[in-house]
């Protein structure tokens, strides 16, 4: 029988540590080892993929191909490793867990998996922090947050667990009338938003005149701008309400581009409470359908090679 290579826990340990926190020094610390000693597991690890994983540029730590790849592989064994131990080992679930998700998903998760979690753990205490994506990953990127819901940007994908797309719809009030010749009243979140942007562009490509008739930051606003007749809006499956229709192509609305939506958790820096969220997370995700794991991830990234 062809012999198996076994990745041990430990070095993957060391391997996500040194991406996550951008050092082997960090990693050393976070994990109580000293940098030759991380240096020495990734050596390892290397040898028993056969390929480098990790190449210094200037000053800072970047994949190569291969490490990509093994990445979204070593994510999913270390949490499903993390699971198996808590469980058996009895860990307390307690502390702060900090939750950074993007405005306009910030009611469907506050109101379903993240919540639903919290109240089977009322020892564990939510922070949950909304804002716009490109500042929701800066701050995980600073350890002010545990775990984050965000848009993904391809160019970086650092942290990202699991991946999911989402198509906007196009939403208007029961009563509303619209003609579009006249001008397509907008309901939106400030220049900067990803929603925003879909519906500029697909209406400036449909040729269309639009005008902003309302603008804000919070979710719950532009929904209430929606459902009074204010304007039509970009939303998603979860974030329609009652009171609202979907606007389609045969009402004159051109489709909308898909939008990538991400899973981003530092691995080292997250307590036992904070992988088991993860896990309800994902559990969820794959219940209903819509999550992409790491492990369709690397076999992407190795397509592509």
């Amino acid at each position: 029988m062809r012999a198996i290579t076994n990745f041990q826990t430990d070095l993957l340990r060391a391997f996500v540590c040194v991406v996550d926190l951008g050092a082997y020094t960090r990693a050393g610390e976070a994990l109580g080892r000293t940098q030759p000693a991380i240096s020495l597991q990734i050596r390892r690890l290397e040898e028993l993929v056969g390929a480098p994983l990790i190449r210094q540029v200037g000053r800072n730590l970047q994949l190569t191909g291969e490490g990509e790849v093994l990445l979204t592989y070593a994510r999913e064994i270390l949490r499903l490793n993390d699971e198996a131990a808590s469980y058996f080992n009895r860990t307390t679930m307690s502390g702060v867990i900090r939750v950074g998700l993007p405005n306009d998903y910030a009611v469907a998760f506050l109101q379903g998996v993240i919540t639903d979690y919290t109240r089977q753990h009322p020892e564990l205490m939510l922070e949950l922090h909304c804002g716009w994506s490109a500042e929701i990953l800066d701050r995980l990127r600073a350890d002010e947050l545990d775990l984050a819901v965000a848009m993904v940007n391809n160019e970086d994908t650092r942290h990202l667990s699991r991946s999911w797309v989402e198509r906007p719809i196009w939403a208007a009030a029961d009563d509303a009338r619209l003609d579009t010749s006249r001008g397509i009243p907008l309901a939106a979140h400030p220049e900067g938003c990803v929603y925003r942007a879909r519906m500029i562009q697909a209406l400036d490509a449909a040729r269309l005149r639009w005008r902003v008739a309302y603008s804000g930051a919070g979710i719950a606003g532009l929904q209430n701008a929606v459902v009074s007749g204010l304007g039509v809006s970009a939303l998603t499956r979860y974030t329609l309400l009652p009171g609202m229709r979907v606007l389609a192509e045969a009402d004159g609305f051109p489709p909308l581009a898909e939008i990538r939506v991400g899973l981003f958790y530092k691995h080292p820096r997250l307590s036992p409470g904070g992988i088991n969220l993860v896990n309800h997370m994902i559990a969820q995700l794959d219940e209903a359908g819509v999550s992409a794991p790491g492990l369709a991830a690397g076999r992407d990234l190795l397509e592509r090679q």
